[in-house]
Order: structure tokens, then C-alpha cells, then sequence
């Protein structure tokens, strides 16, 4: 049964190294979270070590740059993997072809940039959907828009036998008060009209396995049972930690803020009845991270 905590540091030290989602736990899209700074700062200062988990489509240095200007300082955290870093070493190793249609914003475009730590990478040419071998989708044309409008597309996509390669598998994500659509309602869109869909984001392993590879890279061999992974996507981060077998932290406060009827805490039967009806079982829960 989860078990709702006021603070972080009521179990931290059971764990020695978090795999922390941001969106939503850290930040809110616009500025980092006070409280969850803290208690980050606070586990560092155990000896404990941060790995910040996100499905951002964007490549390491372009998240580390974009977390400066939401002024999340660099002492809250240790490394960074992120979805896109793992999408894109899948697609300059051709998991969907050379010629691809790509489904995204003008800002995204560094996807495409060379990625060095691939040995004889394919060579990515991006050409409209006609001449396409396979689909780059990092997010909607418009996140704001009904999705509905890119089921033509879509269709002819699946016609033709195309893969999606799909940079961040979030549905959506709150930017301050506003919601948007993240690459994932795309890409779900796609598998529910029968099209094949390639996810290398939370919940699916690679990200994990990018997560593992930060850790080492600081010198440090965790077992699974001594991470903790925290964020506020049930379908993402609560069921990827679950499918990894590592503890989490719910933080009702993000996504299923309503649903659960956080306010500083959630409500105890509303958490219950919104896990239950999304099948994920967290190890702990808290409103926000602090």
C-alpha cells in the first residue's frame, strides 16, 4: 500500500541516488519549485546522488541550459539523461530509415544535429511525409491544437508501413497554468489507428538504462533497491519505476493534482481510488516534493 510522507527526507536515507523527473516535481515549466530544491540540496549533502530523469525530447546540453533560465541551480543535482539523448542515438543508428518526415517545432530541430558518441552513424535527411521512410515526432506542429487535425497524416503514415520514433512518450505537460500535448498523444494517437510506434523515454528501458550509464559515469555501482524514482506521471514515471523494480515517489501535486485533491497533501481516498484506477502502485506518495 503507498504510503503518503510529508518530506523526502522521512525516507531518503534508504536510497542512495534518486532518479528525479522534472517537469512538474522540480519545475513547472516556467520556475523551479522552492521546497523541491531543497530537499535536494539537502539529500546531496548526505552523500546521496541526483540523476535527473526527464522525456524531454532535447539533447543534454540544451536541458542543462534551459533548467538555468528556471533557475534550478547545479547544486540540486549530480547528471542528466534524458529521452532525447536516447532517441536520437536509436535514429542515427537507423531505426527509422535515413529519409524521415519530422513532426515537430522549429526549436527541435537540433535533434538532428550530429551525434558524436555514435560509431558510423546513418546519415538523417529530413523530406516530406511522400518521400519518408520513417517519422521523428518530438512534440505537436502546435501543442496547443486539437490532435485530430494530424490524423490524415497519420493515416497515410501507417499505409505506407512507417515507424515513429517518439522523442518524449509524456501525454501532456503543464507549462504553468497552461496544458499542452507532448509527443506521446502523437505517437498513441498512431499505435491506436495500427501504426508502430518506438518510444525511448520513461517508462520504456532505455532511459533507464541512459539513468544507470550517469550513475556509473560518477563513479557509483547502486543496486536497484537503493534508488528512488520520483515524479508526477503515473503511466510514466510510477510505472516505469515499477517495470525497473526500483522504489517511487508519487507527487500528486503535478498531473493528478485534481484528481487526487492535493492541495499540500492528497486526500487519502482520492489517491487510492486514482491509483487504482491507473493500475500503478508507488511506494510513497507526497503533494509536492519538499
Amino acid at each position: 500500500m503507498t504510503r503518503i510522507i510529508s518530506a523526502l527526507s522521512e525516507v531518503s536515507d534508504r536510497y542512495r541516488a534518486l532518479f528525479v523527473d522534472l517537469w512538474g516535481c522540480v519545475h513547472n515549466g516556467v520556475t523551479a519549485y522552492p521546497e523541491a530544491v531543497a530537499a535536494l540540496r539537502q539529500y546531496r549533502r548526505t552523500g546521496g546522488k541526483v540523476v535527473l530523469v526527464t522525456n524531454s525530447p532535447r539533447a543534454r546540453p540544451r536541458v542543462e541550459r534551459q533548467l538555468k533560465t528556471f533557475d534550478v541551480p547545479e547544486d540540486c543535482w549530480d547528471a542528466l539523461a534524458t529521452s532525447g539523448d536516447s532517441a536520437r542515438a536509436a535514429m542515427f543508428r537507423g531505426a527509422v530509415g535515413r529519409k524521415v518526415y519530422f513532426i515537430g517545432q522549429d526549436q527541435d530541430l537540433k535533434f538532428f544535429e550530429p551525434l558524436q558518441i555514435i560509431d558510423n552513424p546513418v546519415e538523417i535527411t529530413r523530406v516530406p511525409l511522400e518521400e519518408a521512410e520513417g517519422i521523428v515526432c518530438t512534440g505537436p506542429f502546435d501543442p496547443s491544437a486539437d490532435l485530430q487535425a494530424s490524423r490524415p497524416d497519420l493515416l497515410y503514415a501507417k499505409q505506407k508501413g512507417l515507424k515513429l520514433l517518439c522523442a518524449n512518450p509524456d501525454i501532456v505537460v503543464d507549462r504553468g497554468e497552461l496544458r499542452e500535448w507532448c509527443a506521446g498523444a502523437l505517437a498513441r494517437l498512431y499505435t491506436e489507428m495500427g501504426g508502430e510506434s518506438l518510444y525511448f523515454g520513461k517508462p520504456h528501458p532505455p532511459i533507464y538504462d541512459l539513468a544507470r550509464r550517469r550513475l556509473a559515469a560518477l563513479g557509483e555501482d547502486i543496486s536497484s533497491h537503493r534508488i528512488l524514482a520520483i515524479g508526477d506521471g503515473a503511466h510514466t514515471d510510477i510505472a516505469g519505476a515499477m517495470g525497473e523494480e526500483i522504489d517511487s515517489l508519487f507527487i500528486s501535486g503535478g498531473l493528478a493534482a485534481e484528481a487526487t485533491k492535493t492541495s499540500h497533501q492528497p486526500d487519502p481516498e482520492a489517491l487510492k481510488d486514482y491509483l487504482d484506477s491507473e493500475k500503478v502502485a508507488p511506494t510513497y506518495a507526497i503533494g509536492r516534493l519538499r
